[in-house]
C-alpha cells in the first residue's frame, strides 16, 4: 500500500505554494480586510488557471477528474497563505456536490469548474455562506433536498465575522425560487457528503494555518533578544515552540488519512473527517496560543502580521462543525 503522495501531487503542491509565497503575501491579505469583496484582485483568475478551481470536477466538464488526495495538499497550502479566496467551499463542496448531480446542473458544473461562476453552499449544520454577495448562484439544503438558487432569488443578511477577509452571510430563500438537484436519501447522502468535504477542506487549511503561525513564530524567537540572548535560546520557548510543532504534526496524518476516506467514500469517512476537524482545531488553537505568548506583546498588534493567521484560524476552527461536534461524532461513530 503507497502511504506517500504521488510526485505529481507533491508537484502541484509545491506549485501552488511558491504562487501563494509570491502572490498571496501578508500585506495583500491585509489589504483584502480592507476592500469591498474582502479578496485578492485577480487572484481567483489565476487560480483557475492553475487547474485549482475545477481539479475535481470531470474532465467532460473542463476539469481534471482529480480526488480529494490530489486537492488536500493544495487547501493546505492556501490554509498557509491565509488565502482570502472561497477555495474550500466552491472547489472542494460546491464542484463535487455539482459533479454528482449534474444531471440536474451540467451548465453550472462545467461554469463552476472553469471558476466563471462562482457557487456557495450553506447546509443545516454551516448556515452561513462565506463570499455569498459574490457568488453567481447558492447550493441550498431544504429538509433532506437540495436546492440550486439563483443568488438574485435570496435575501443576503451579513453576519459578523472575526476575519474580516471572510465575509459572512445568512440567507433567506423559498423552495420555489430555486431547482431541486437531488431529494429524499438522496440528498441527505449529497448534504452528508457535501459536509464531509466542507469539514476536510476546513482541517487541511488550519494545518498550513497552524504550520506558517510555527514557522513565523520560530523565526520570531530566533532573532528577538532579551537579558543579552535570543529569547529562542530559553528551555520555555523551546519547550513551547516543541509542543507546537508536535500538535501540527500529529494532525496532519489524520487529514490525510481523512482525505482518503472521502476520495474512496469509504464506509468510515464521517469518523475519519470528524478526527481530522478535531484534531485540526485543536492543533490550531495551541498553537495561536503558543505562538502569541513567544510573541508576546507585538503578537497583539493589529499592525503585525500574526493576527492575520490567528483570526482565520478561529474562524475556521468553527467552520463546519467545532471540535466538541466532531469530538461527539466520533465517539457516536465508536458506540461510545
Amino acid at each position: 500500500m503507497q502511504f506517500a503522495f504521488t510526485e505529481d501531487q507533491v508537484l502541484f503542491r509545491d506549485t501552488v505554494r511558491d504562487f501563494l509565497a509570491n502572490e498571496c503575501k501578508p500585506e495583500a491579505v491585509r489589504a483584502a480586510w480592507e476592500n469591498d469583496t474582502g479578496r485578492i484582485p485577480g487572484m481567483w483568475q489565476q487560480l483557475c488557471e492553475m487547474g485549482v478551481i475545477g481539479l475535481v470536477a470531470p474532465e467532460s466538464s473542463g476539469g481534471f477528474g482529480m480526488s480529494e488526495l490530489d486537492l488536500v495538499g493544495l487547501l493546505e497550502e492556501t490554509g498557509r497563505a491565509a488565502l482570502p479566496e472561497p477555495i474550500v467551499e466552491h472547489a472542494a463542496v460546491a464542484v463535487p456536490l455539482l459533479r454528482d448531480h449534474h444531471a440536474h446542473a451540467d451548465e453550472w458544473l462545467s461554469r463552476a469548474a472553469s471558476g466563471e461562476a462562482l457557487v456557495g453552499v450553506a447546509l443545516a449544520r454551516s448556515p452561513y455562506v462565506a463570499y455569498a454577495d459574490q457568488a453567481e448562484a447558492l447550493l441550498l439544503a431544504h429538509g433532506d433536498d437540495v436546492y440550486l438558487v439563483p443568488r438574485g432569488a435570496v435575501t443576503l443578511t451579513a453576519q459578523r465575522a472575526v476575519d474580516f477577509s471572510r465575509r459572512l452571510f445568512s440567507v433567506q430563500w423559498t423552495t420555489g425560487d430555486g431547482m431541486r438537484i437531488a431529494r429524499g436519501d438522496e440528498g441527505r447522502q449529497a448534504q452528508a457528503d457535501a459536509f464531509n468535504r466542507g469539514a476536510l477542506g476546513a482541517s487541511a487549511q488550519l494545518i498550513g494555518l497552524a504550520q506558517q503561525m510555527v514557522d513565523v513564530t520560530v523565526d520570531y524567537v530566533g532573532q528577538r533578544e532579551q537579558f543579552g540572548k535570543v529569547v529562542g535560546s530559553f528551555q520555555a520557548v523551546k519547550h513551547h515552540m516543541s509542543n507546537a510543532l508536535l500538535a501540527v504534526e500529529f494532525a496532519r496524518p489524520m487529514v490525510y488519512v481523512a482525505a482518503y476516506a472521502v476520495a474512496n467514500a469509504t464506509p468510515h469517512r464521517d469518523r475519519e473527517v470528524s478526527i481530522a476537524k478535531a484534531m485540526a482545531s485543536e492543533a490550531a488553537d495551541r498553537v495561536c496560543r503558543l505562538a502569541l505568548q513567544c510573541h508576546g506583546a507585538i503578537g497583539y498588534t493589529f499592525e503585525y502580521d500574526l493576527h492575520l493567521w490567528m483570526k482565520r484560524a478561529w474562524a475556521l476552527s468553527t467552520a463546519w462543525g467545532d471540535a466538541p461536534f466532531h469530538q461527539d461524532r466520533v465517539a457516536a461513530a465508536l458506540g461510545l
